[in-house]
């Protein structure tokens, strides 16, 4: 052998498939491909009654979801709001947008703002002199029982109610002022008219300009306008004190009804913590002052099919 022969390359050596070892090296490697193509075996099967449920819980956890922190639906039992909201109103409740927090600018959230109509958890009389854990009126339970109400003033507002204009800061309200009369039930009806929408009367005519209507009785607004009820010792939240000042982190709220709304006047501030959402509008409301007959021809008769959809402002 010379110093120059090539150095040689060893190789494995491979199985012919002719030969018998590799036809059978050649099955394995098949056998292993196709068990790893096959289709993996079902489980077991799910019974029709077992995707019910399954869709059931999916449906519940959203829907739980969707009540906690986006929407909630209340019913509307008291002429406060009327005839801004009816009694027999259900409403759709924005949850949302007054989340406490800190508010992100691509999220549909803002501050509460004059005018807002709000719903919230009754506070309990602030002005009564019994503590709120002691209050059991079972029609206003504290903390408990919902209220819509429209927001007057905000936190460090200067409130103040001369007749049927209110003063906040020093500045009249900008409110649309209408006369109209709650409805006096008829015992030998079979209506229920204390519950039916107030009746729009044109003595005293109209007065002010706003982005909403209030409705004041027409007795109420000629005293006011003989300047006959300007005392504010009526209500007890200005008892001896003709400006209150809105707490931090409160509101003080009145209804568009005004002769007949239980509100701030009357029992204090509304505190931020107790604000449920903003009203956003009727998916459903029910004439509550209609005579009922059967069930299924009072839903039919007695809905208010028009005011489905109505937005709440």
């Amino acid at each position: 052998m010379g110093n120059n022969s090539s150095a040689s390359v060893i190789e494995e050596p491979t199985l012919d498939e002719g030969s018998p070892n590799g036809a059978k090296a050649a099955r394995r490697t098949a056998d292993k491909k196709a068990e790893e193509d096959a289709p993996k075996p079902p489980g077991p099967p799910r019974s029709v009654w077992r995707e019910y449920f399954e869709s059931l819980v999916v449906t519940a956890i959203m829907a739980l979801f969707g009540m906690t922190f986006v929407v909630q639906a209340v019913k509307v039992p008291t002429g406060s709001m009327q005839n801004t909201i009816l009694i027999g109103d259900h409403l759709l409740v924005n949850k949302f947008i007054f989340a406490p927090g800190p508010h992100l600018p691509f999220l549909p959230q803002r501050e509460i703002r004059r005018g807002d109509i709000i719903v919230f958890k009754y506070p309990g009389d602030q002005n009564s002199g019994v503590p709120v854990s002691q209050q059991h009126d079972p029609n206003n339970t504290p903390f408990i029982t919902n209220y819509v109400k429209r927001v007057i003033g905000l936190p460090g507002d200067k409130i103040e109610i001369k007749g049927t204009r209110v003063v906040v800061n020093g500045q009249q309200l900008a409110e649309h002022l209408v006369t109209a009369e709650n409805g006096q039930d008829n015992p030998r009806t079979e209506e229920h008219e204390q519950d039916a929408p107030l009746t729009l009367e044109n003595e005293p005519p109209p007065q002010g300009e706003g982005p909403y209507t209030v409705y004041w009785s027409a007795r109420t607004r000629r005293a006011a306008g003989q300047g006959l009820n300007e005392d504010n010792d009526y209500y007890p939240t200005f008892k001896n004190n003709n400006v209150v000042t809105v707490p931090a982190n409160s509101y003080f709220v009145m209804g568009d009804n005004r002769d007949n709304s239980w509100d701030s006047r009357f029992w204090g501030f509304v505190p931020r913590n107790l604000i449920i959402g903003r009203a956003m509008f009727v998916y459903w409301s029910y004439d509550e002052s209609a005579p009922s007959s059967n069930l299924f021809l009072d839903f039919i008769n007695n809905t208010r099919w028009s005011r489905t959809g109505t937005m709440v402002k």
